[in-house]
């Protein structure tokens, strides 16, 4: 299965938003593995599942590692961005959702 991680701080308020983002996506048919993990454990978790990943949003506290997160991405292609904070502010999961896919494209 395809999947969008969410990777943050501590990966607690993302979590919020990760429900709001997979109840979109089952309204509109979709089926990913969307979730949220510690920024910190991004290198491991894409080593792990790098080849079903195919985007990584950050949280916006975590938007100073993004240069950082980028070469880790580049290295296993897949695209990266720092969630809308708007978006992740009112816990719009639809619009995260379409931040991501966006990026797929």
């Amino acid at each position: 299965m395809k999947r969008i991680v969410l990777a943050c701080s501590a990966g607690m308020s993302t979590s919020l938003v990760v429900t709001k983002m997979e109840k979109e996506a089952a309204a509109r048919g979709l089926e990913y593995k969307i979730y949220a993990i510690a920024e910190q454990n991004l290198r491991d978790e894409l080593e792990a599942c790098g080849a079903e990943v195919i985007a990584v949003l950050l949280g916006p506290q975590v938007r100073f590692k993004l240069t950082e997160n980028k070469k880790l991405t580049d290295h296993y292609q897949i695209p990266i961005a720092v969630i809308d904070s708007v978006a992740y502010g009112t816990l719009n999961g639809a619009k995260v959702l379409d931040q991501a896919l966006g990026l797929v494209d």
